[in-house]
């Protein structure tokens, strides 16, 4: 059955007011939070899969996103980048759909259109987008999720999940027409990015990942041992050890006090953060350097 440019299996599940959760790559995904909190809830839930862009060579350049190869059962096989839509049905509505964005390279609109298409076919209530991005903020403290969304409730959910209102103004990705037409169509939207610091760049960020799930285990009542919060601190306190010289040391007190500034009690009445010192801010940049997927 072909919806857009997704060709999906037959036949199409009733899904009981599904909620879509969007995970994006490269974009808003370091250290593999988005991923690898929509991986573990899939496991959990046994997800499958419920389709996939029919020719995903439309929107991506291969030269860009390689297709990989690999032996299986003696045979050489080849995987293709894709656009990956699963689902799990719950007991107790809503059901879950999961989806696993690609920024697209061509197209874009196009690709946000049978996107869209997809969740009016689906009867989506709700779409989310999850994950990370790299900021000044000290791994000794809780980290802090951001995000927009539109639709009844937002404020007590803010509350609910400790989150904060998002105020990044710059370059983005065409994906998030996807919330903003969906949200012309009557559909809730949401979107959660943990920030992780930046000075601790793993590839795969347990502590975010465990922030996500505290999140998504909230929201879907899901149990709370798919959190996983020691596996995050185990990994936090290692990658410490590497870090562990002068500069990072005076870094880190400079970011922890901006932190606890800037989450004091608005009754306070906290004063303004002190900026960074201009070798701090040259030491932020040269970690970062190489490392190209936008904030």
């Amino acid at each position: 059955m072909r919806v857009g440019e997704f060709e999906i299996n037959e036949p199409v599940p009733e899904l009981k007011d599904p909620h879509v959760l969007a995970v994006l790559r490269p974009w808003i995904d370091v250290g593999n939070v988005g991923t690898l909190s929509i991986n573990r809830l899939e496991r959990h839930l046994k997800s499958q899969e419920l389709g996939r862009l029919s020719r995903p060579g439309i929107f991506y350049d291969f030269t860009r996103y390689r297709p990989r190869s690999f032996i299986n059962e003696g045979r050489r096989e080849v995987t293709i980048p894709n656009t990956i839509v699963r689902y799990a049905v719950r007991e107790e509505a809503p059901d879950l759909v999961t989806i696993h964005l690609l920024e697209p390279h061509l197209y874009g609109e196009d690709y946000t259109d049978s996107l869209l298409e997809l969740l009016k076919q689906l009867g989506v209530k709700r779409y989310s987008l999850v994950g990370g991005m790299y900021d000044m903020v000290p791994h000794t403290r809780p980290l802090l999720v951001t995000g927009v969304g539109d639709g009844p409730g937002i404020e007590e959910e803010r509350r609910l999940l400790k989150t904060k209102t998002s105020d990044y103004e710059g370059p983005t990705t065409i994906t998030y027409l996807v919330a903003q037409e969906a949200a012309k169509m009557g559909i809730d939207t949401r979107a959660f990015v943990v920030h992780l610091p930046q000075y601790l760049q793993a590839e795969e960020d347990f502590t975010g990942t465990a922030r996500m799930m505290q999140i998504l285990c909230t929201l879907y009542q899901l149990p709370d041992r798919l959190i996983d919060a020691g596996r995050g601190e185990e990994q936090y306190a290692k990658l410490q050890e590497t870090v562990d010289n002068p500069e990072v040391t005076s870094l880190l007190k400079r970011l922890e006090d901006r932190y606890d500034q800037e989450n004091r009690d608005e009754a306070e009445e906290a004063p303004p953060s002190p900026p960074l010192s201009p070798n701090i801010e040259e030491f932020l940049k040269d970690l970062d350097q190489g490392f190209d997927t936008p904030r």
